[in-house]
């Protein structure tokens, strides 16, 4: 079979490998031009030492993209996390087309930040969907999609690396033979139910301290390890990243406390009181700084954070 990969950092480059792994050809990576400082994107640093040919156009509109594409005689075109639009002249080159990884079960969580935003939103499950990409975002037939477990302590690192991650890059295998073949069955995403959300911004990713633990938790995990939900101390931002939840009926066993006040601070953390329970936090960040031990930051007990 005869694959172009379009994509990005390590999970397109996963997906290259799986593919060689199992004896397909690569005719071609596209990838995201590099930004300046930017680190080497791990695909294209596997494709050239491979000797794969490798583009990087700034847009897949542009004639130039296209008449490469062409160049290649591909059999389909696999779309691992890609963040430039493919316009449908561009996904129409490859002989089957083209067919894109997206991480959530659409049309739940269309958009950039799909990862985060299931935790944030406290799901108990999500996971992946392989489709035909189209001219508006993630909305495309979709070709397959497998489901996973939330856990109660996910950050999105875990859910993406030691879940979404590996399952997807089986997942596209599957789609590939599915579509390459003539087997796969592909059906139109429900408008009635579809959610969109955008990247997690500073304003989404603040704690709110009056609202319950589990609010707070889950954006938290949701935040971990990027962008970081953040409180205030004193003039500064905090970002508290790996935490855990203590519940607690904490009325009258913490009379005279605050909401988001520091009530202990040692070797395990900082704990800090919320409505319902603790929030324990393990590993932050203060203002521009590095992320480093709580224990590291001092922070007095009885500071009332965000005030």
């Amino acid at each position: 079979m005869r694959v172009v990969i379009v994509g990005q950092q390590a999970f397109g480059k996963s997906v290259m490998e799986a593919f060689v792994a199992r004896g397909d050809s690569i005719v071609g990576v596209f990838a995201a031009p590099e930004k300046p400082g930017a680190r080497p994107d791990p695909l294209v640093q596997a494709a050239e030492e491979q000797k794969f040919p490798v583009y990087r156009f700034p847009k897949y509109s542009d004639p130039e993209a296209q008449a490469a594409l062409k160049e290649l005689n591909a059999d389909i075109g696999v779309m691992a996390y890609v963040l430039l639009f493919a316009p449908p002249e561009f996904c129409a080159i490859p002989k089957h087309g083209m067919i894109q990884f997206h991480p959530s079960i659409l049309p739940l969580h269309r958009g950039p930040a799909a990862i985060p935003w299931a935790i944030i939103r406290g799901r108990p499950e999500t996971g992946l969907t392989i489709f035909r990409p189209t001219p508006g975002l993630d909305e495309g037939p979709v070709i397959l999609q497998k489901r996973v477990e939330i856990g109660p302590d996910d950050t999105s690192a875990s859910l993406y690396f030691d879940k979404i991650f590996p399952l997807g890059v089986e997942a596209l295998l599957q789609a590939t033979d599915l579509v390459v073949s003539g087997r796969a069955t592909e059906w139109t995403q429900d408008e009635d139910k579809a959610t969109y959300e955008g990247w997690v911004r500073e304003a989404e990713a603040r704690i709110n301290w009056a609202s319950h633990i589990d609010f707070v938790y889950d954006l938290i995990r949701g935040c971990n390890p990027a962008p970081g939900a953040w409180t205030t101390f004193g003039e500064e931002k905090l970002y508290l990243f790996d935490s855990k939840k203590i519940m607690a009926a904490t009325f009258g066993a913490v009379r005279g406390k605050k909401i988001g006040e520091v009530v202990a601070s040692g070797p395990e953390g900082m704990r800090i009181l919320a409505q319902g329970g603790f929030i324990e936090c393990s590993r932050l960040r203060l203002g521009s700084g590095a992320k480093v031990k709580a224990s590291e930051v001092s922070i007095p007990v009885g500071t009332i954070l965000g005030a």
